[in-house]
């Protein structure tokens, strides 16, 4: 039988010095830990949980598994700044990616900025100019029961829109599962491969992201092939997204994509219940013991919808910029939303709160 172990943060705290310097920096940002859990599941099934304060912890790792020691160091990594042409995304705080759909049928703006050029182009040069750090462009539907696009018709949408963010400067990715469309967008002056399916749609996409050396998003998703919604059956969600977050990993890393080239994203959504979700966006922290920085994308989703008398996702915005400061108080370096503005905004307000707490020694008085 299988056995694994896992080192879950299970006390955030503002600063290390509200804990005496008993807390640890989370991921190289912002945010503090003072409390874990080491976690054992065997075939499955947790059998063990013990809490230790940094102290213990840092007593005890001798004794502890091996990937305990290594979920240990990766949990404290410092990820370099993603390069994007001359732009540079630094990752020691959190960083707001701005989504441009140029599709029919988006669940959320479908259709909106596909027929007219120069509305995109505007809704791209404001997502910048309000602090977007990375555009995200995307041809492609994936929502639940979307009909698969045609290559050429996802390169008809996407590639005039990257030409036009690469003339105006911006960093870009591109939001495909198709080798072909990764290959055109960077050629277009794209920056970044954004694959839903964790470059598992074809298998030519990791040797070409490999042989690209760009920076990648693995998300997860259950279901194979056209359908990425399906098979979503978990024992644990936490623990099952975040084994099959680390078996992607390693995909990556055994096809030579860099490590430092690897960015994860946990698939809010796809493939999960109401339920599921919300154990996930709980669990965040947890995620960074895979080594790797986080991509979050929760905004104006379907649960937002079901936790807020099923409100449409246009009128999601509260619920979105809610789970965007969840998101950062967990550490999480990217956050894809539609609402540029109001999260950068957000954004900014929760950095000024951890700075002056990183400079509030009131506690030792």
């Amino acid at each position: 039988m299988t056995t694994t172990h896992y080192l879950r943060p299970i006390a955030l705290t503002d600063s290390p010095q509200s804990e005496e310097g008993e807390a640890v920096r989370l991921a190289g940002g912002l945010v503090y830990v003072s409390r874990f859990a080491v976690i054992e599941r065997i075939a499955g099934k947790v059998t063990a949980r013990a809490r230790y304060s940094v102290p213990e912890l840092r007593a005890a790792l001798p004794d502890l598994p091996d990937a305990v020691r290594e979920q240990w160091d990766n949990l404290q990594r410092a990820h370099a700044p993603l390069q994007c042409g001359a732009r540079t995304v630094r990752l020691d705080q959190p960083q707001v990616m701005g989504i441009l759909n140029v599709t029919p049928d988006s669940f959320s703006d479908g259709g909106q900025f596909m027929d007219d050029p120069a509305i995109a182009h505007a809704h791209a040069a404001a997502m910048v100019e309000a602090g977007a750090a990375i555009i995200d462009v995307g041809g492609e539907s994936t929502r639940p029961g979307a009909a698969a696009v045609w290559e050429g018709d996802e390169l008809k949408r996407v590639i005039p829109a990257i030409e036009r963010l690469a003339a105006m400067g911006a960093a870009i990715s591109t939001d495909t599962r198709r080798p072909a469309v990764m290959e055109a967008a960077l050629a277009a002056g794209a920056h970044i491969i954004n694959d839903v399916s964790a470059l598992r749609h074809d298998p030519r996409s990791l040797e070409f992201a490999a042989r690209a050396g760009v920076p990648v998003v693995l998300m997860h998703a259950p279901g194979e092939g056209e359908d990425l919604h399906a098979d979503g059956n978990y024992t644990d969600v936490v623990l099952d997204v975040f084994d099959w977050l680390a078996a992607r990993r390693d995909a990556a890393l055994a096809a030579g994509i860099a490590r430092e080239r690897i960015v994860l994203d946990p698939g809010i959504g796809f493939g999960k219940s109401v339920g599921d979700n919300l154990a996930l966006i709980n669990a965040l922290p947890l995620f960074h013991a895979l080594g790797q920085p986080i991509l979050l994308g929760v905004s104006r989703k379907r649960m937002i919808g079901a936790l807020s008398n099923e409100a449409p996702a246009h009128q999601r915005l509260g619920g979105s910029v809610a789970l965007a400061m969840k998101g950062m108080e967990a550490g999480v370096q990217l956050l894809r939303v539609h609402d540029v503005p109001e999260t950068v905004q957000a954004r900014d307000v929760w950095r000024g709160l951890r700075d002056a707490a990183l400079t509030d020694f009131s506690q030792l008085a």
